[in-house]
């Protein structure tokens, strides 16, 4: 078991921020209409503490990926409503009864399947039925959908919980795929049975109340993802990755750093070696784009990024602030996710996922939760 002073990095998670994030999209969705997606262990940073900071805040619908992310989070979370986004896999019925999950059926074989289950078991078990609007990924596609539209007796024996589909471009306002999908989530819900709907993600949920209907799904806003890019960020920041610093050397022109040298310099200067590397999800990517922070003094990253280690050009840096053991910020207040992925070329899921366990994980905030 790692511990701050053992371990090469620490990452800081902010439960409170969490349930706060949760709470302003709920204030701006509508009281009881927000769930919480806790897929791939809460966005990277621990289903096992998050669910239950979300569930203190109010949360009592919860989504995931897969089915035993499910099964987990039930033992989590006894009384919670959890929908498995994937899916019923054939032969795991029985699995998803006895945990008292939610499949989300994405095609007529799926619904087929979970029709003849519960005739089995008799008993009218729950089920998401998801509508493709725009996506070609899971969900009916049209020629699907026109079936089941036209013999809605496919649905009979099941507990229809909610009526969903996803939207590609909600981060683009302006995209005209917005309201195609819109206009096509509308007509499917008025050819189906009468079920709550659900359309809206994190970005959807701020393209307006037309988006909302009667449950969102937001993921990466409540872990501090901004859902507006290009705007101000109207979540909290909840992460924070701090690397501890190795060695601090002089270097003397024309000294280069790191593998295939390169990042040169062309004048005396100073490199700090930082424990972080790209089994810790730190990506390769960042090599001699990403940086560190001293407080308000940046660092650059300098050379390519190694497995188990990053270096990082302080000769800018107050020395006391820039030796062996100090902490430097490589995701916190000058350098939240979306803008460690901007430097990366990806996006802020790809950096919280990738979060490794090397680090020493520290929670805050859980009492606020």
């Amino acid at each position: 078991m790692s511990s701050e002073r053992t371990a090469g990095a620490v990452l800081t998670v902010d439960l409170a921020a969490i349930a706060g994030n949760w709470r302003r999209l709920e204030d701006k969705t509508g009281q009881g209409r927000c769930a919480g997606v806790v897929k791939a262990n809460a966005y990277g940073l621990g289903m096992a503490r998050v669910a239950p900071a979300l569930a203190r805040a109010g949360c009592r619908v919860f989504f995931v990926a897969h089915i035993e992310e499910g099964v987990a989070l039930r033992a989590l979370l006894p009384a919670a409503d959890i929908h498995v986004l994937n899916g019923a896999l054939p032969g795991t019925e029985a699995e998803i009864r006895d945990a008292r999950l939610v499949p989300v059926l994405n095609s007529l074989g799926d619904i087929e399947r979970w029709q003849a289950f519960c005739a089995k078991c008799g008993e009218m078990l729950a089920a998401d039925v998801h509508v493709d609007t725009g996506m070609a990924r899971l969900g009916l596609p049209p020629s699907e959908f026109a079936v089941l539209a036209a013999e809605p007796a496919r649905l009979s024996g099941i507990r229809l919980s909610h009526v969903m589909s996803h939207l590609a471009c909600a981060d683009e306002p302006e995209h005209p795929l917005n309201g195609r999908q819109l206009a096509d989530f509308r007509a499917a819900l008025a050819r189906l049975p009468r079920a709550a709907a659900s359309f809206a993600n994190s970005s959807g949920i701020f393209l307006g109340a037309d988006y909302h209907f009667d449950l969102a799904r937001p993921g990466i806003a409540l872990y501090g993802g901004n859902p507006q890019p290009g705007r101000p960020n109207p979540m909290a920041q909840v992460v924070r990755l701090q690397g501890k610093i190795l060695q601090v050397r002089d270097v003397d022109t024309p000294q280069t750093v790191g593998y295939g040298a390169t990042h040169r310099f062309t004048g005396p200067g100073r490199v700090a070696t930082v424990a972080v590397g790209y089994a810790d999800g730190f990506l390769r990517a960042l090599s001699n784009s990403g940086c560190g922070w001293f407080g308000d003094v940046r660092a650059p990253i300098v050379g390519r990024v190694s497995m188990d280690l990053i270096t990082l050009d302080v000769g800018s840096v107050p020395p006391h602030l820039a030796a062996p053991g100090a902490m430097v910020d490589l995701i916190g207040p000058n350098s939240p996710i979306d803008d460690v992925a901007a430097a990366a070329g990806t996006i802020g899921y790809e950096i919280l996922t990738g979060l490794g366990d090397r680090y020493h994980r520290v929670y805050v905030g859980e009492a606020a939760a």
